[in-house]
C-alpha cells in the first residue's frame, strides 16, 4: 500500500510473514533458508515447538548469522552464535558506547559461549559473568556480576513496611489529634465568651434591682408619709403599713402604681349651704359647708365677722 494511506493492509495469514520491505505476505522459510537480520518470525517452527518456545526465539526458531535454524542446541553441545554490535549514546553527556548482542541456539536455561562455542549453563543472581547472556536474569551489571531482571520488582524487608504503617498511622494520629485540641480550644473560648455575656447580663439585672429598691426606699422614706390622712396618701393609709401587711410582697415585685380612689369631694355652690339634688333624695350624707367670712381687715358697719350670714348668701359643700 501506498506509504502515507490512512489504509492498512490485512494481516498475513498463518503460515506467513511481511517481510521488511512489506511488499507481499511471503510463506515460512525452512531451516537452512536465507533470512533477515533478526527476524526469527520468518523462520518455520520445530515440530515441538512447544518445548524450545522462549523468550530468545520465536516458536523455537531462530535466524542467527541470516540463518534459519531452530534454537535446539544441549548443554556442552556445539553451538552457533551471532555477535552483533549497536552504537549507543549516554544520557547528558551523548557519549557513544558499544552495545554488544550476542545470540545462539542453545535451549532456554542455556547459553552459547563465544569462545568454546559450547552451550553452557546461565549463571544465578549474584555469579561473576561477562556478558548480559550469562545470566538467567538476562542483566550484567557494571560490577561483572549477575543482577536482578531490569523489570523485576524489588522486594523490600517487613521492618521497612512496618516502618512506613507506623509513620502513616502516627501522622494520622497526629492529625487528628491536632484538629481536636484546636477545636476544643475553639470551644472554651465560646464556651468563655457565652459565660462572660451571662455575667454582664446578670450583673446589669442586679444593677436594675438595686436600682428598683433605693426608688422604694427613697419613695417610702418621703415626709408625707407619717400623715396617714394627708390627701396625697393614695388610700388614706401609709405605704409602709401596706408592704409591711402584704406578706407576697418582695424586693423584686415590680412597684405598681395604686389606682386613683375618688376624693368624695364635691364642689358646688347653693344660696342655703345644701346641695339641691341631696334635698331633693332625702340624702342624709353629712355635708361640710364652706362659708365664705369677710375679708381680713374688712368692716360691716361696725360688726365683727361673726355676725349673722345674709339670706340667700353663697355657700360651698365639700
Amino acid at each position: 500500500y501506498r506509504q502515507w494511506s490512512h489504509i492498512i493492509p490485512d494481516r498475513c495469514a498463518k503460515g506467513e510473514f511481511c517481510p521488511d520491505e512489506e511488499d507481499a505476505c511471503q510463506p515460512l522459510l525452512a531451516v537452512g533458508s536465507l533470512c533477515q537480520l533478526n527476524r526469527d518470525d520468518q523462520c518455520e517452527a520445530p515440530p515441538n515447538y512447544n518445548e524450545l518456545a522462549g523468550p530468545n526465539n520465536h516458536n523455537g526458531s531462530v535466524c542467527l548469522n541470516y540463518t534459519c535454524m531452530w534454537a535446539n542446541a544441549t548443554l556442552g553441545n556445539d553451538c552457533v552464535v551471532e555477535n552483533t554490535a549497536y552504537i549507543g549514546y549516554e544520557a547528558g553527556s551523548g557519549t557513544q558506547y558499544i552495545n554488544v548482542v550476542s545470540r545462539g541456539n542453545c535451549v532456554t536455561g542455556l547459553f552459547c559461549d563465544a569462545q568454546s562455542l559450547k552451550c553452557l549453563k546461565t549463571l544465578d543472581v549474584g555469579a561473576t559473568c561477562t556478558a548480559d547472556k550469562e545470566c538467567t536474569s538476562d542483566n550484567c551489571t557494571e560490577q561483572g556480576v549477575c543482577g536482578a531482571e531490569p523489570n523485576a520488582s524489588k522486594h523490600l524487608p517487613t521492618a521497612i513496611y512496618v516502618v512506613v504503617a507506623i509513620c502513616i498511622l502516627g501522622l494520622m494520629g497526629g492529625t487528628l489529634g491536632g484538629l481536636w485540641f484546636v477545636h476544643r480550644r475553639n470551644r472554651a473560648e465560646e464556651r468563655e465568651k457565652r459565660a462572660q455575656y451571662w455575667r454582664e447580663q446578670e450583673q446589669f439585672r442586679q444593677n436594675i434591682m438595686q436600682m428598683r429598691e433605693q426608688a422604694r426606699t427613697s419613695l417610702l422614706s418621703l415626709p408625707w408619709q407619717s400623715q396617714p390622712n394627708s390627701p396625697r396618701n393614695y388610700s388614706g393609709a401609709n405605704l409602709n403599713d401596706e408592704y409591711s401587711n402584704n406578706k407576697e410582697f418582695n424586693s423584686n415585685t415590680p412597684m405598681l402604681h395604686a389606682a386613683a380612689q375618688p376624693s368624695g369631694l364635691r364642689n358646688e355652690f347653693s344660696d342655703n349651704g345644701y346641695d339641691d339634688e341631696s334635698k331633693d333624695h332625702g340624702s342624709t350624707e353629712e355635708t361640710l359647708v364652706m362659708r365664705p367670712g369677710p375679708r381680713p381687715g374688712a368692716s360691716n358697719g361696725g360688726s365683727s365677722s361673726s355676725g349673722p350670714r345674709r339670706p340667700g348668701g353663697a355657700s360651698k359643700r365639700i
